[in-house]
């Protein structure tokens, strides 16, 4: 019983092909492990537009929920302190964040 996986053949142009094989010599792989590195990097991009879509349309439609989300996130993350101190050796020589004095 073989434990490669199993692989079919897909039409992609010359053009496609060639710049597959391009990018997977660069990176020392095979062409297969390009395009699927490929296919997650899309999946993973498809799904951050949406949920930067789904937030963009709680903050539209529903302002008081997401001000109820914010807040939720405020408690569980703990407010920033306002009197943060820096050790006197390190006087002049670090600037901390406008957020964080």
């Amino acid at each position: 019983m073989s434990t490669e996986p199993k692989t079919t053949t897909i039409r992609v142009s010359f053009v496609t092909r060639d710049e597959i094989a391009k990018l997977a010599e660069q990176e020392g792989k095979s062409m297969t492990a390009v395009v699927e590195q490929a296919i997650r990097q899309y999946e993973r991009k498809q799904f951050w537009t949406k949920v930067r879509a789904q937030i963009e349309q709680t903050k539209q439609e529903d302002p008081e929920a997401w001000e109820d989300y914010l807040t939720e996130v405020q408690q569980i993350d703990g407010a920033r302190s306002t009197s943060v101190k820096i050790a006197p050796e390190w006087e002049g020589l670090v600037e901390l964040p406008e957020g964080d004095r």
